[in-house]
């Protein structure tokens, strides 16, 4: 069984080797603490949120923190090819339901998308909590899943931003059930395209809509732009589903997995 995972801030273990000591504090030592209630000689990992994983075993637990005695310290790199998934604000939670998924699925990042049929809107303080509210879903998600990395949650944009985004990407893929090619082939496309050795970083948007689905005026727009439709599968996904799915199929197919 993988060790319980805490985070600690980014750049924080950059001083730790094999033998050191850290001392975890805050919110995350507290819940180690008092809630997972990890005692000395117990295995522990401590990521930092940004690819920097210490594996070690506690030493102390206490009130003032959680000191543990690292036995190794290794940095994950990202994937050759980051998956980001444009997330459409939808109601009843749905859109939190997706970005936690897909977390656990391995995302590297989020856009939240302010789309034309979204219920959902962002507007004044509201946006502010809300932005941070996704950043904490994809936290517990990071965690839950063991990852060293958090996905970072964006902006959020509106259309035209987006549209921009998709200008610059090197793949953006709009989910879409009009769609003439299968995910898988457009996918594979870009598998060829950059072939095993070409050392080429690229990011890959995946594109959801809201409940209510992506307005044909939104689909020409991102589609001039430069993104490309794609068919998930024979059948209609929800909002929080189809993102996830993307995901596990992406990192099949592009060999994250």
């Amino acid at each position: 069984m993988s060790n319980p995972v805490f985070f600690t801030t980014a750049g924080s273990l950059g001083d730790v080797s094999p033998g050191g000591t850290f001392v975890l504090e805050g919110p995350e030592a507290r819940h180690a603490v008092t809630v997972k209630r990890l005692a000395v000689g117990e295995p522990v990992d401590i990521a930092d949120g940004s690819g920097a994983r210490l594996t070690g075993t506690v030493a102390e637990a206490g009130p003032a923190g959680l000191t543990v005695t690292a036995s190794d310290v290794v940095f994950e790199d990202q994937p050759d090819v980051r998956l980001v998934l444009v997330q459409a604000l939808a109601k009843g939670d749905r859109d939190e339901l997706a970005i936690e998924t897909a977390t656990e699925l391995g995302i590297d990042a989020v856009i939240p998308w302010q789309s034309e049929r979204s219920i959902v809107r962002w507007k004044g303080d509201r946006a502010a909590k809300a932005h941070a509210k996704w950043q904490s879903v994809v936290t517990a998600a990071a965690k839950q899943a063991r990852r060293a990395w958090i996905p970072d949650v964006r902006s959020i944009v509106d259309t035209g931003a987006l549209a921009k985004a998709v200008a610059t990407a090197d793949l953006a893929i709009i989910l879409h059930e009009d769609a003439k090619n299968p995910l898988r082939t457009v996918l594979e496309g870009l598998q060829a395209a950059s072939g095993p050795d070409a050392g080429t970083f690229r990011e890959v948007l995946l594109i959801v809509g809201p409940e209510g689905g992506i307005s044909p005026r939104e689909v020409t727009r991102l589609s001039d732009a430069g993104a490309v439709t794609a068919l998930l599968g024979q059948h209609v996904l929800r909002s929080s589903t189809a993102g996830p799915a993307a995901v596990v199929l992406a990192s099949d197919i592009l060999g994250r997995w």
